[in-house]
């Protein structure tokens, strides 16, 4: 199966996403504006927009090995904080003017250790403690987080950051959820104008750019495939929906739809985890309405405790929705809450009638033939 050319428009999103340093950041630097990078999709993005900086999703995209990282993490640490950490260390990321590091799992919190410990250079680092757990009691705790970090970012960098900025942020935020919100609707059609591994471009793009750029930008490009259909040269492609971690590299989708796939959806924390639920844009406390959308109102990841039966749920719900024939699971080697988290889910996909395959891979594509025999044997067995 081979798709037409894509349009000018996800090139450039592409390009975008595709490497770390890229042109809209420099750009935004000209200007003399401040980069504050963060990793994980619980981070408040909205804060730092407040503040009139630039929020940038961490990555380790352009990395080719860890051996300077791997003087700092063991060889059992999951290999995306580790690219990610080697990035930092080869220089790549001496553009952030701050870090702020969650304890989304032992191996990124470590990363905030080493940060500190290998002297980088980031002016401003601050290590962001978010609950464990969902509920009311924990997003008051979250809030209490949060006023520390806007604190502290006030100080470092000398501004004021008021209730009207984070609303007028929650709002650009809002909007940014929307126009991705149509984005996946149209993958809702027999034949989607856009793939899925085009999709992750788009998406990771909107973490490494100014966000009324990225909306302008998005919006055009929905003008753009509205009303079009993707051609495919021969049969019809199964339709996949792949969910994990860090997907923020299209390699895994343009492998399914080079085996005769087309993934229609996903649940990762770089794509569809983060657009579902607008955040309230209408209370009086803008900071506790960031709070309770991280910590009860969107999905959650496999991190947060107690909350399997939820995710599971609106896993087969979205599956469903996009008429998915198997869910493909990326987890990446030594992550132990995917790990779980996938054994969990696999009975409940079953009783639910969803094929599933589960991968295990590297941050950094390797053994991309066993990998590419493995979808395609799974593809077949979907007729």
């Amino acid at each position: 199966m081979t798709w037409i050319e894509p349009s000018k428009a996800i090139k450039d999103f592409s390009e975008i996403s595709g490497m770390i340093g890229n042109a809209e950041v420099r750009n935004w630097q000209d200007r003399k504006g401040k980069v504050v990078g963060y990793f994980c999709s619980f981070s408040p993005q909205e804060i730092v927009m407040a503040a009139g900086m630039l929020p940038f999703r961490m990555r380790g995209t352009g990395s080719s090995g860890t051996e300077l990282a791997d003087a700092f993490f063991s060889e059992v640490c999951c290999t995306f904080p580790r690219h990610c950490f080697n990035q930092a260390l080869n220089g790549e990321y001496g553009f952030l003017d701050g870090l702020i590091v969650t304890n989304g799992c032992d191996h990124l919190r470590h990363t905030y250790e080493n940060w500190k410990n290998a002297d980088i250079g980031t002016p401003f680092l601050h290590m962001l403690f978010r609950p464990s757990r969902c509920g009311e009691e924990m997003a008051g705790l979250y809030r209490d987080n949060l006023a520390i970090l806007k604190d502290e970012l006030e100080k470092h960098f000398e501004v004021d950051i008021s209730d009207q900025d984070l609303l007028n942020a929650i709002r650009l935020s809002n909007r940014t959820r929307k126009l991705q919100r149509e984005l996946y609707e149209l993958r809702k059609a027999e034949s989607p104008p856009i793939t899925g591994a085009e999709t992750v471009s788009v998406m990771v793009a909107g973490t490494a750019m100014p966000r009324e750029l990225y909306n302008e930008r998005l919006e055009s490009l929905l003008s753009a495939l509205d009303g079009s259909e993707r051609r495919m040269d021969e049969g019809s492609a199964a339709r996949l929906m792949v969910i994990g971690a860090c997907n923020d590299d299209p390699h895994v989708c343009n492998l399914i739809e080079e085996s005769g796939g087309i993934v229609v959806v996903d649940e990762t924390c770089f794509g569809s985890r983060n657009i579902w639920q607008d955040m309230d844009e209408g209370g009086s406390d803008p900071l506790g309405a960031i709070a309770k959308y991280y910590v009860n109102e969107r999905p959650s990841c496999p991190r947060i405790l107690g909350d399997h039966d939820r995710r599971a749920d609106w896993i087969i719900d979205a599956a469903r929705a996009f008429g998915v024939d198997g869910v493909v699971g990326q987890a990446l080697v030594a992550c132990d809450m995917y790990a779980s988290e996938f054994y969990m889910l696999k009975p409940k996909l079953r009783d639910a009638g969803i094929p599933f395959l589960q991968i295990d891979a590297e941050y950094v594509p390797a053994f991309t033939g066993q990998l590419r025999t493995r979808v395609q044997a799974f593809i077949e067995t979907l007729g």
